[in-house]
């Protein structure tokens, strides 16, 4: 393949986005003889650890699941906490990069922002914000399920005198918040974190919540070197069994027996062990029927309500956060890591405004306007949550051998071959992207697993000589066939989650990601075996 040193040449591969898949892929590339550059739009490396630097952001996949499985790397290295923040993960890439020597192959504050392939030579060209053109002969996008936020257009938005950023958007800097009057609109993931900190130092908060989240307990605590977990002698292994594990965390591992089919005792039993352990585990970690059947789920969800009311002074507050009736099945919407989320809410200065009862109409000067009344804030948080799964590939025009761009190819639903490829977009391969698992799949082991398979098909390419790859038409359309049959098999669709595109006005409504991580890969491994079925390579 082309030589990288050679001027203006064409780099065997160009990767967008500097978070653990792409890390990896340059690792990987670069020690297998690619000629390969990364784009980065941050200043720094992390992908959405760089971006995500609110108050109280922290991951939520628990380590030593939450990191490359590198001998060099780990070794090295000692947590602080089970459930790191965004602080001590920069200070582990720090430590990749220290390690591996990545940044000199990263050109940051690059945003892409268009692509187009050139059939007649088998190139991409791919032109940045700042007017830059690169040539590769393959495009692997690694931006993430969340990269694009998502900011209603609530009016007069622009009038609002404080701070009011997006949580995805929050500046480098910083923004002081102690003492000020706070306002968060949105209770997901990064809002429960925010909320929880707004608690400890605001004046005033006001939480303006349009469906309850279902928030599991973290069960955080502090690590020394000398108590990691596992035991580093033992990380070899866990890597191995997480890499080959159904979420990417090998430690969560489920009941194999209904939640019907054992007795109250026994079943509360399992709910309790999973949820000492925290994190995930009462999710993922307990009955295997939890999120197909309806009647299993809401043993789960009624277990978690007693659990929450428990811990709220005031039913009425208790009847918002935790109500009697379920609004989707447990599950159903990506839950929540929280520490003592519901305690704010005994607080008296907090206020929980429930949209449904008094929506939102405009945003002001002094702060938001619903229905009843204005409420004042020094600062404003939009927690709104991201256009996930597609947003951050149909954001940069990305234009295929028909000429259309990504988004316009998928206007009438999500077409991939095992959410890698594209019909009609040669020679891109995608990483953590939508139709596969990525929303069910720890971020650093799919960073591994799926990335093996992306090396592993390059550099069977190289090997035969051969120039392109292609998704055909009917593989992708029988993928499609598979995610919808997928969600028809489970509760997903009976929730209004970014899992199905449904937080997004006007997008098409479907579920945009495998769940299932070991079936999912086993498929992968046998279009290789059968010479990569479902592509056509040249």
């Amino acid at each position: 393949m082309v030589a990288r040193d050679e001027e203006d040449s064409c780099l065997d591969a160009l990767i967008i986005g500097a978070g653990f898949s792409g890390l990896y892929q340059l690792h990987r590339l670069r020690r297998e003889g690619f000629a390969v550059r990364l784009l980065e739009a941050g200043s720094d490396l992390g992908g959405i650890w760089h971006w995500n630097c609110y108050p109280g952001a922290r991951v939520d996949s628990h380590v030593p699941n939450y990191e490359f499985s590198f001998d060099g790397l780990w070794r090295d290295w000692n947590w602080s906490e089970r459930f790191p923040g965004y602080e001590e993960l920069r200070r582990y890439f720090e430590h990749v990069d220290a390690c591996l020597d990545l940044s000199r192959d990263i050109e940051f504050d690059t945003r892409v922002t268009s692509a187009a392939f050139e059939t007649d030579c088998n190139e991409w060209r791919v032109h940045s914000a700042d007017g830059r053109e690169t040539r590769a002969r393959f495009l692997i996008p690694c931006t993430g399920f969340a990269s694009k936020a998502y900011i209603p257009d609530f009016p007069g938005l622009g009038t609002f005198e404080g701070p009011c950023h997006h949580t995805g958007h929050w500046p480098q800097g910083g923004v002081d918040i102690s003492g000020k009057r706070v306002g968060v609109i949105g209770t997901g993931a990064s809002g429960v974190q925010v909320i929880q900190e707004a608690g400890k130092c605001a004046s005033h908060l006001t939480v303006f919540q349009r469906t309850p989240m279902i928030a599991l307990a973290m069960q955080q605590r502090g690590l020394d070197p000398e108590h990691q977990p596992l035991g580093k002698r033992d990380y070899p292994e866990h890597f191995q069994l997480r890499n080959a594990s159904n979420g990417g965390i090998a430690d969560i591992i489920g009941d194999a027996r209904s939640a019907l089919e054992v007795s109250a005792q026994e079943r509360d039993a399992v709910f309790e062990a999973a949820w000492q352990k925290g994190g995930f585990h009462f999710w993922a970690g307990t009955f295997s029927d939890i999120l197909v059947d309806e009647a299993s789920n809401r043993l789960a969800y009624d277990f978690w309500r007693d659990k929450t009311r428990s811990r709220l002074d005031d039913p009425a507050i208790a009847d918002k956060l935790a109500p009697m009736e379920p609004r989707h099945p447990f599950g159903a919407k990506r839950p929540s890591l929280e520490q003592w989320y519901y305690e704010v809410f005994n607080q008296n200065n907090v206020t929980l405004v429930d949209v449904g009862d008094e929506p939102i109409e405009s945003i002001t000067a002094a702060g938001v306007q619903t229905s009843r009344q204005c409420y004042e804030m020094d600062v404003l948080v939009l927690a709104t949550g991201f256009d996930a799964g597609t947003g951050g590939l149909t954001d940069m025009a990305i234009r295929g051998t028909g000429g259309e761009t990504l988004a316009e190819a998928w206007q009438g639903g999500v077409k991939t071959h095992l959410g890698i490829a594209v019909p009609g977009f040669p020679n891109m391969l995608m990483l953590y992207g939508p139709q596969s698992p990525t929303a069910f799949w720890n971020g650093p082991t799919s960073a591994e697993v799926q990335g093996d398979w992306v090396v592993d098909c390059l550099c069977h390419l190289r090997h035969n000589s051969l120039v392109s790859i292609e998704a055909t038409p009917v593989a992708a359309e029988a993928w499609r066939r598979h995610i919808q049959d997928i969600g028809e098999r489970s509760l997903l669709p009976l929730a209004d989650s970014w899992y199905m595109g449904a937080n997004i006005p006007g997008k098409r409504r479907e579920l945009l990601f495998h769940f299932g991580v070991r079936e999912y890969m086993d498929r992968c491994e046998d279009s290789a075996r059968k010479g990569y079925d479902g592509f056509v390579l040249r």
